[in-house]
């Protein structure tokens, strides 16, 4: 069974196949045939955090991955990498664009990478559009290749990460409306119409992948897995642990076609997928797997493998250590740091000007926050202190401690491992 993991930046779920208004006709396609998860999230809403987790099968913290790569944190082991793990159990393994648990590719042990591997974040007209479309080309023509042997390509995509590209005229920014929580004016409508653009890019680029895949023969002998790192990159939902932030959209189209066309409703984490590969291709979990398989939701053996998900912030680009934990109806959040919103650890967008203009970071962060997700799933009424919760919070704290201290996490000590980074202005 070959392997496909096309990722994109900053996504949350903002695509056509979650029901919003935005043109993802070939990631649509890829839901109607394969499983779409509905209530998937990461386990850090930062770049370099999300994706360890997810490809290292454990939560940040344990991986050692507390910051950015490209401002040099680092796993603590890249033998836990599911590059190295398929690569020991006979898998070619090849990366086609965008990574971000290294500060260098070659740290992680690719066999082979494709395509153009450099580009530079800290360029804000960096062409996205050109470098996502040149690498899935490029990947494209890897999946033709003959080959003995099964592959796994990580296809990597800077769409739909800031700066986003001149909007197209079919988006009007008059007729459209902001994602919650954005006021509607026209910043942020603007603002809108160009991470349209960069979602059609995103799309563009995965059905030319996915076409790749068709063509070849590939089809029915190819696992195909998408979803982003975290939410869309203005306040409130990147660098954030409300569900605008940890929330992600989750394809999986296996070659059996399990659960075709169908929404998932089950909580999952994006440390679940290691173990869910590692049950599909036939291979032994190692051990250091803290996620659980996927397998039993996908042949309706089960509603759920899970109760809760958990989710963290250390770093972003200043210290901000927070920690939560989700369970179906409840959400609750504790922070470690300053009360004050740190305003380096908000993107650099016309949203984020528009706030810091009106006040935004006049307002504090609680030391916990509790939000009932039922009655309240915007998460604006804090239930932290009402006592008719007083119960519920005292059990998610319990939750919360107790996944803390089974994954030795050091915030319990009361220092994450990484020195402050410089200040971005």
């Amino acid at each position: 069974m070959n392997i496909v993991y096309m990722h994109t930046h900053d996504t949350g779920r903002y695509i056509q196949p979650y029901g919003y208004a935005v043109p993802t006709p070939n990631l649509m396609q890829l839901a109607r045939e394969g499983a779409l998860f509905r209530q998937a999230y990461c386990a850090g809403p930062t770049c370099s955090p999300s994706r360890a987790a997810l490809l290292t099968g454990m939560v940040p913290h344990s991986a050692g991955m507390f910051g950015l790569a490209h401002l040099g944190a680092q796993l603590d082991d890249y033998g836990k990498h599911l590059v190295q793990f398929l690569s020991t159990n006979g898998y070619e393994t090849a990366l086609c664009g965008i990574q971000h648990e290294a500060p260098e590719a070659e740290m992680i042990g690719y066999d082979r990478i494709l395509g153009n591997p450099d580009f530079d974040m800290s360029v804000f007209d960096f062409d996205a559009v050109g470098w996502d479309l040149q690498n899935a080309r490029a990947a494209a023509e890897y999946i033709k290749e003959k080959r003995t042997k099964p592959f796994f390509l990580s296809f990597g995509m800077f769409s739909t990460h800031l700066n986003f590209p001149q909007a197209d005229p079919e988006f009007e920014p008059a007729y459209l409306a902001p994602p919650y929580p954005l006021y509607d004016n026209e910043i942020n409508r603007k603002q809108w119409a160009g991470y349209l653009t960069s979602a059609k890019t995103a799309d563009r680029c995965a059905g030319i992948v996915l076409e790749a895949l068709r063509d070849a023969g590939l089809d029915n002998e190819t696992l195909v897995i998408y979803t982003t790192d975290h939410g869309l990159p203005f306040p409130r939902m990147k660098c954030s642990l409300f569900d605008a932030g940890i929330g992600v959209s989750l394809i999986i189209r296996t070659p059996q076609g399990h659960r075709k066309g169908e929404a998932v409703d089950a909580l999952v984490s994006h440390i679940d997928l290691f173990p869910t590969i590692c049950e599909l291709a036939g291979l032994s979990k190692p051990d250091w797997l803290q996620g659980r398989s996927l397998l039993p939701i996908l042949e309706n053996e089960t509603e759920s493998v899970r109760q809760s998900v958990f989710a963290e912030i250390n770093y972003h680009v200043e210290y901000e250590p927070m920690r939560c934990v989700r369970s179906e109806r409840y959400k609750y959040i504790r922070n470690y740091g300053e009360t004050a919103y740190l305003a380096p650890n908000l993107d650099t967008s016309e949203s984020k000007s528009f706030l810091l203009a009106h006040g935004f970071l006049d307002t504090e962060k609680p030391r916990e926050m509790l939000f009932d997700l039922y009655t309240d799933p915007v998460e604006r009424v804090n239930l932290a202190d009402d006592e008719r919760y007083r119960e519920v919070k005292s059990k998610m704290a319990a939750e919360l401690d107790q996944w803390m201290d089974s994954t030795n996490d050091p915030l319990l000590s009361g220092n994450v491992p990484l020195r402050r980074t410089p200040e971005v202005t």
